[in-house]
């Protein structure tokens, strides 16, 4: 009876709804799941409860079946017993009301250490001075001070009432503007107002001399000369060619993956985290407004989270003899 009814709804997917093969081949395979899973439990098909989902589900969670996998199966499922239901096989849905547990929230990529170093230091002998400087910029700005690449590409040469952000570099701090319009101040290391200092110094170098005469769209497309980081054309960089630089930068580097702008902000956090553990003075850096989302970071190192306890709890290491 069982395998009538699977091939019955196989058919159905096939030749009424026109389903892919592929479709229908994966329909197949969670169906034999199906099947499998109530005939250990002594039931069939058509006498499946929600109670008895609700435990495979558990046991394919903790099997390590992924919640969007579980989900698919559920899917999968809730659509055989519906086709059930319409043929009069079944009084209610099982699956109908039982649903995958959520997917963890995904830890943010960020690079260890010694890459993030390795990317820094890097210095392409080869490439055009101006877009070495300028590069080479970014990446500390990036890095060392954790902003958003929106926050970066707001950036201006010099302070002003209508400026998004600028650097400060007598002081070491960069005024940026954030999500939801909020102004915070940004300490900017060493390294960074180093290489900034060095775009500064070559960064009017062959740019277009700016047209300030004409209609007033003329006079807009003079304004981005006013930025901080900019293109040979001596427009404002844009967030996708700051993108782009950065990933190949970071190949030539030698780094095992390409890197993009918000992986440098994650590594900024993380490392700063495993060093002074810090959460709140991370989420202030950072600029976030809730502290939950700075929390995230903590889950990127166990490893330097389980030395830090071993290193400091006094019921964490083995005293002699073997005694905790």
């Amino acid at each position: 009876m069982t395998d009538t009814l699977v091939q019955r709804y196989l058919d159905h997917v096939r030749f009424e709804k026109r389903l892919a093969e592929r479709t229908v081949a994966l329909y197949a395979l969670d169906l034999e799941k199906l099947a499998s899973n109530a005939a250990l439990a002594g039931v069939e098909l058509a006498q499946v409860q929600s109670s008895h989902i609700r435990r495979w589900v558990a046991q394919m969670h903790s099997g390590g079946r992924s919640g969007r996998g579980i989900a698919l199966i559920l899917s999968g499922w809730r659509g055989f017993y519906t086709w059930l239901g319409r043929e009069g096989l079944v009084a209610s849905n099982p699956v109908q009301d039982v649903r995958a547990p959520k997917a963890g929230k995904p830890l943010p990529k960020a690079l260890n250490v010694d890459d993030a170093v390795q990317l820094a230091r890097f210095h392409n002998e080869s490439a055009n001075p101006w877009l070495e400087a300028r590069d080479a910029a970014l990446v500390e700005l990036l890095y060392g001070g954790g902003l958003r690449l929106a926050e970066v590409t707001g950036l201006d040469v010099l302070a002003s009432s209508h400026a998004r952000g600028w650097v400060d570099l007598q002081a070491g701090e960069a005024h940026v503007l954030g999500k939801g319009s909020k102004r915070r101040i940004v300490p900017v290391g060493a390294q960074a107002v180093l290489a900034l200092q060095r775009w500064l110094a070559v960064r009017d170098q062959g740019l277009p001399p700016p047209q300030l005469t004409g209609t007033a769209a003329q006079a807009a497309e003079a304004e981005p000369q006013t930025a901080l980081f900019i293109g040979r054309n001596g427009t404002r960089l844009s967030a996708q060619s700051i993108w782009k630089r950065l990933q190949g930068r970071s190949l030539q580097a030698g780094l095992p993956v390409p890197v993009h702008p918000h992986m440098l902000r994650h590594s900024f956090a993380s490392h700063l985290l495993q060093s002074s553990s810090d959460l709140r003075g991370v989420q202030e850096l950072l600029g976030h407004a809730n502290i939950s989302t700075t929390q995230i970071y903590t889950r990127l190192d166990f490893g330097h989270l389980a030395k830090a306890y071993d290193a400091a709890h006094p019921r964490a290491r083995l005293k002699p003899g073997g005694s905790k």
